[in-house]
């Protein structure tokens, strides 16, 4: 599937957003062509002369400090939960964050955003961009650069998937790409794989796990954050999941709870796929307002907890908001 590119044109008022909405460029040779290997080497060897940073701040100061200081770098970091959590909100979110300039906490780097349902919206990745950072984007040359950033490009099928992921390397220097996105994993997965027939299982876990081995080689190549999402499903054994696994207010994440026979909502894919991430965040609700994102996996951090609500400018932690 050819990949757009959000907004790749200047001039006109900003008030009138429409343009930026229908320039979802489709280049021809997107996916089909790249740099030479010779060029794909001298590129990557400039990039390695840089020393890239090791996080990519979410700018949710509790949860930055909880993680020692955002997304990291150079892993695989899974966002799970119902829908309707803020799942996308994150994602796009950490978009704008990856193509801000360096002063500001970013990447000043391009994303590769994969949509697999169809979730991405141009309004709101401008909507963040403008309430989230007003004195930055006070000019329309920076909110069409920071759209002109994200590369957006929709797969609905695991081969189609696949074969992106293996097309990424030559993109990701070319583009100066320092973020990737796979929004969702779980979504083009469950679609194709029913656990219920034999052997799917079995060719779930070899696609999920050949996915990530492309994923974590990248990510650890050229040390880019990778961000999935996953999906929920029902844990139905006896057996107490993994507290990991567990997608349940926290309060819940106890060994008392999961007695033989009772049920509870865990991340799908399984337990192949959870020993693949690095670092699990799980959005959860509260109330009908308030959410909540739990560190339930995370080689720096231990089991937290941080409370939030979606705005206009993304997802915004209790005690951080705006006056």
């Amino acid at each position: 599937m050819a990949a757009m590119t959000v907004g790749e044109e200047s001039g006109g008022p900003l008030k009138s957003l429409s343009r930026i909405f229908q320039h979802l460029a489709i280049p021809d040779d997107y996916g089909a062509t790249g740099p030479s290997s010779h060029q794909a080497y001298e590129l990557k060897t400039r990039r390695s002369a840089h020393l890239s940073p090791a996080f990519l701040s979410t700018t949710l100061g509790a949860l930055d400090e909880a993680l020692h200081g955002g997304v990291p770098c150079g892993s695989l970091t899974e966002v799970t939960g119902p829908p309707g959590c803020g799942k996308t909100q994150f994602c796009i979110m950490m978009s704008v964050l990856a193509t801000l300039p360096t002063r500001l906490g970013g990447l000043e780097g391009a994303v590769l955003y994969i949509d697999t349902e169809s979730a991405f919206t141009a309004e709101r990745l401008v909507e963040i961009a403008e309430s989230r950072f007003p004195q930055y984007f006070n000019t329309e040359e920076k909110l069409l650069l920071t759209s002109s950033r994200v590369h957006l490009c929709q797969e609905l099928t695991c081969e189609g998937l696949l074969q992106r992921l293996e097309s990424l390397e030559e993109e990701i220097i070319s583009k100066g790409v320092k973020l990737v996105i796979v929004d969702s994993i779980a979504s083009v997965v469950r679609k194709e794989f029913d656990p219920q027939l034999q052997g799917n299982i079995k060719e779930r876990n070899k696609f999920l796990g050949k996915g990530a081995s492309l994923l974590k080689y990248l990510s650890g190549e050229f040390s880019v954050p990778v961000i999935l999402t996953n999906q929920i499903t029902t844990h139905l054994s006896g057996a107490l999941p993994s507290q990991a696994d567990l997608v349940s207010p926290a309060d819940d994440l106890s060994p008392s709870e999961g007695a033989s026979g009772s049920s509870c909502l865990v991340a799908a894919l399984g337990n192949t796929w959870s020993h693949c991430v690095n670092t699990r965040l799980i959005l959860q609700y509260l109330d009908s307002e308030r959410r909540q994102i739990l560190i339930a996996k995370s080689p720096v951090a231990p089991l937290t907890s941080f409370v939030y609500t979606i705005k206009g400018e993304g997802l915004v932690l209790q005690g951080q908001e705006r006056p």
